[in-house]
């Protein structure tokens, strides 16, 4: 796997490619407005799916990645539908995080339906403690992200009561954008549904942006408490 020449502000770590832009797709963007490096690693191909193949899925990721200007974007190669927090799978992501050395770490909220997206949070909350370990094989210097936040894309219908909304407001027509980008998981086989899936998005986004006054939002969730140096950039 090749490594961007610069630590990254930021490293999204999503089960499948498309779970990055579903649940910070706005995000992803707003950091790409204030200059930040952002990166995206995905850990599996998201193979099989009915209406995918292993070549549509990278094509689409590739489309959705140049679409929000994503610095770098890798995949770990584990197994889609099998994910396991293995200490291997441990061992191979806390290397990336050496790597990559970003500030910020992203994972998918903690409860969810979807086994493998469960599995991919313990990962990475366990990957970050290894990451900073000194004498050890992995490759690269030991690196210790600063925040572990948890983005929502999840299986499950929750009352979730998260750290803090953020508005995407502006972002919202990219976002949807990059989400247009994998037809083969949010377009075809759902024609007959009525309310298409990225119609039922638009509208969990609306719910999130009326809770602070805003036409769209995205909540992310922390298990570290946030400090604030003053008032003044809350909603």
């Amino acid at each position: 796997m090749d490594y961007p020449l610069k630590p990254l502000d930021v490293l999204v770590v999503a089960p499948h490619p498309d779970d990055a832009e579903l649940g910070m797709g706005g995000a992803l963007q707003q950091f790409k407005q204030q200059s930040w490096q952002v990166g995206v690693l995905d850990l599996t191909d998201g193979e099989p799916t009915p209406h995918g193949s292993v070549e549509i899925r990278a094509q689409e990721t590739q489309a959705a990645t140049d679409m929000l200007q994503i610095d770098w974007r890798g995949n770990l190669g584990l197994t889609n539908r099998k994910l396991e927090a293995t200490l291997e799978a441990r061992y191979q992501l806390a290397e990336v995080i050496r790597q990559t050395r970003p500030k910020w770490l992203f994972a998918p909220y903690w409860i969810d339906g979807h086994p493998d997206h469960v599995a991919a949070t313990q990962l990475v909350e366990a990957a970050r403690f290894w990451a900073k370990l000194s004498k050890s094989e992995m490759a690269g210097n030991p690196h210790h992200p600063e925040r572990l936040f948890y983005y929502h894309s999840v299986h499950l219908k929750l009352a979730i009561d998260p750290a803090f909304i953020l508005d995407i407001s502006e972002q919202w027509e990219v976002k949807m954008q990059a989400l247009n980008c994998y037809q083969s998981q949010f377009v075809h086989g759902r024609e007959e549904e009525g309310t298409s899936f990225l119609d039922r998005v638009r509208g969990q986004a609306e719910q999130w942006g009326q809770l602070i006054g805003r036409r769209y939002g995205e909540p992310y969730s922390c298990r570290e408490p946030l400090g604030a140096s003053s008032f003044s950039e809350l909603i």
